[in-house]
């Protein structure tokens, strides 16, 4: 049976982490029609998760019903899907609850502490945690599966080994030992939703298929005084005036400003889609991941200020389900689903000023990719000036009501039901 690399963002042919194609098959009519996953097991197996969490996914990606514990190995999920459409899926599984958050790494055991998932990984020696804010989260906790004496032995020896070595810190939780860690892009109020720290080695830069040979020092930004002004000399004027950050905020670290990170990673974003023929629209999702983690803000919660702002057009609301995949990589907490809205408004209310009527649509384009959730959007009634000027925020937010009654109203509909 044809194999694919776990990390279907890996080209690498010799990339040694494979599994199976995900196979399926359509039985049933009308109502009935349902879909059989005919090799989940052997794909779960290959990621060291169990069927179950993977069909449980598949099943509220989909808003299916799925058989979470079938006696016949025969899962199923209600309704016709197709096989490369569960395989895109499955990226978001693997994303989410697989890899390691410090060097992506499929290599990762699921461990449980004080109502957390988390992910330790056998190839750096990293634990990170996995969103419990995600619906998955919940089943997981709820169904975590049963460990003999043989895991928790290997679990034991394996953290002994890594002591002995130095990679650990002396209660096995940590990455220290090397002195040359890569996580220091996260932002630490975000560290307990399992931000995405990055890796800076040249393994990863591979992985990214760039198409050329990256050294470690490539992927650092020079933060110099010199470096700086010698930057801020490239940038257009107009993007100074263009971008709108929350500016002041205490997690700046040196990238505000004039020149800022955030205005390279904007102004390159611009530049880089009017020369594409077909405009922002062709600008692809892995160029714009990896410039921002090159840039040294992958993780940072203004980046989706500045993507909210740059990486659509008349047509964001066809385009937002096209960039949910990178956008759920990136918005990792509730602060930057609140700079990704904050984005929005600036785009919307300053740059297309005809799309405000279209605000309804966009935010429920958001909600129905789980992109923004429905605690923050209920927070976004009163107008701010945090990203625009007040009279631009109440027009913006203003249009957003239908939409936020109407989420209102569907949370009502569904607890009345639930009385029933």
């Amino acid at each position: 049976m044809a194999t694919v690399n776990i990390r279907r963002d890996v080209s690498d042919p010799f990339y040694r982490y494979k599994m199976e194609r995900i196979q399926s098959k359509v039985e049933g009519k009308g109502n009935g029609i349902k879909t059989v996953i005919v090799n989940l097991s052997s794909v779960a197996s290959s990621l060291s998760r169990p069927p179950s969490y993977v069909i449980k996914y598949f099943g509220f990606e989909l808003g299916a019903q799925t058989n979470n514990n079938p006696n016949d190995d025969r899962w199923i999920i209600n309704g016709s899907h197709e096989a490369s459409k569960l395989q895109d899926y499955l990226d978001g599984f693997i994303s989410k609850f697989v890899l390691c958050k410090q060097c992506k790494n499929p290599e990762t055991d699921v461990n449980f502490k004080d109502g957390y998932i988390l992910l330790d990984c056998k190839a750096c020696g990293q634990r990170s945690t996995v969103d419990g804010r995600l619906k998955l989260s919940s089943f997981i906790l709820k169904n975590q599966p049963k460990k003999g004496k043989k895991d928790k032995a290997e679990k034991k020896a394996r953290r002994a080994k890594a002591k002995e070595n130095g990679d650990a810190e002396q209660n096995g939780n940590g990455h220290g030992g090397s002195g040359d860690s890569n996580s220091d892009n996260a932002d630490a109020d975000d560290a307990d939703v399992g931000v995405d720290a990055g890796s800076d080695d040249n393994t990863e830069a591979k992985e990214l298929d760039r198409g050329e040979d990256v050294k470690d020092d490539v992927w650092a930004v020079d933060v110099s005084e010199e470096a700086v002004k010698a930057r801020a000399k490239e940038l257009p004027e107009d993007l100074k005036q263009k971008l709108v950050f929350d500016e002041g905020d205490e997690d700046a670290e040196g990238e505000g400003g004039s020149n800022s990170a955030y205005d390279q990673l904007g102004s390159w974003i611009i530049s880089t889609a009017e020369s594409k023929a077909g405009g922002v629209g062709e600008l692809e999702d892995v160029e714009i991941y990896v410039k921002a983690k090159d840039l040294g803000v992958g993780t940072k919660h203004k980046t989706l200020s500045v993507l909210a702002q740059t990486i659509f057009d008349d047509n964001i609301v066809d385009q937002i389900p096209k960039r949910a995949s990178m956008l759920k990589k990136m918005i990792t907490s509730e602060r930057h689903e609140k700079a990704f809205l904050g984005g929005t408004e600036a785009f919307v209310g300053k740059e297309r000023p005809k799309l405000i009527a279209a605000v309804p649509k966009i935010l429920l384009a958001y909600y129905q990719s789980d992109l923004v959730s429905e605690n923050v959007l209920k927070t976004w009634n009163k107008a701010s000036k945090k990203y625009v000027d007040i009279g631009t925020s109440k027009k913006v937010r203003q249009a957003a009501k239908p939409f936020l009654e109407w989420l209102e109203n569907a949370e009502s509909d569904e607890e009345e039901s639930g009385e029933e």
